[in-house]
């Protein structure tokens, strides 16, 4: 792959997260040069999210994505919150717009079409582990996608009882067994100190009929290679990170890859 035309005129954009990984980094820069655009990504993590958010729109970062922890914290930082983050007050994007940095949620987007194209029962029961923004733009997309007999799964005692009535979804701070179990931690995400844990025993996982895990890397997580194994349908966190990044793409650059470039630079950005 070539950067031949990376000139003072490149514009830059990039992703605000507490693991930074590759996988973002790859997936857009792969599509910059499919489609031969003047930008280049790269991935930083922060200690000082104001300051790093100061940056964004001093420096004309065109575009930032945002992961955990920052999803929430970023809200007061903007200027414009469009509804798919202001619905849920989570914003995974961020747009630099001559200064005037918008916030946008596509994990929400993501996630309903992954429900949509699963065909996942609606009469599924629902357990969820987790309560922060990412766990936010999950229980609004199962709800809204008809997925109502819902329990919110949580260790915070605050933020989880708070999300489960947001959306009319029970509390607890136990794994519970469910239709379809979710998991919106970072349980099972390499390099972090549970990389080889689930989140969900054996037995429930299987008397499930589907799991859902969000985490990206690996794609096969210990839940999902579980499930597998059980013979259990899934989605994974990689389906979920390319879709999200692909309406990221069409956000930052106007530009809408097919579905096969999209394929080609979830692949890439995994290998």
């Amino acid at each position: 792959m070539s950067r031949e035309f990376l000139n003072r005129e490149t514009q830059l954009c990039m992703s605000l997260s507490g693991r930074p990984s590759n996988v973002g980094t790859r997936f857009h820069n792969y599509l910059y040069d499919e489609l031969e655009l003047n930008y280049i990504y790269k991935a930083f993590t922060t200690t000082d999210l104001a300051a790093a958010v100061g940056g964004v729109r001093a420096l004309g970062v065109r575009g930032c994505a945002v992961s955990m922890p920052f999803k929430e914290a970023v809200i007061d930082l903007v200027d414009v919150m469009h509804e798919s983050a202001s619905a849920i007050e989570s914003v995974n994007t961020i747009v630099n717009e001559d200064g005037e940095l918008h916030a946008y949620n596509t994990d929400y987007q993501a996630v309903a079409s992954l429900l949509r194209s699963s065909g996942f029962s609606h009469d599924f029961s629902v357990a969820v582990t987790g309560s922060g923004g990412m766990a936010k733009a999950v229980i609004a997309a199962l709800r809204d996608s008809g997925f109502t007999n819902g329990t919110v799964i949580a260790r915070n005692t605050e933020t989880g009882p708070a999300l489960a009535q947001a959306y009319g979804y029970r509390f607890s701070r136990e794994a519970l067994p469910a239709d379809l179990l979710v998991n919106v931690t970072p349980v099972g995400m390499a390099g972090g100190p549970d990389a080889d844990a689930s989140p969900y025993t054996d037995e429930q996982i299987h008397s499930a009929s589907a799991v859902f895990d969000v985490v990206a890397m690996p794609s096969e997580t210990p839940l999902i290679t579980a499930a597998r194994t059980a013979g259990i349908p899934v989605v994974t966190g990689a389906e979920v990170i390319a879709l999200q990044a692909a309406e990221q793409f069409v956000l930052y650059t106007g530009v809408r890859p097919t579905d096969d470039q999209i394929r080609r630079a979830s692949e890439f950005s995994r290998r």
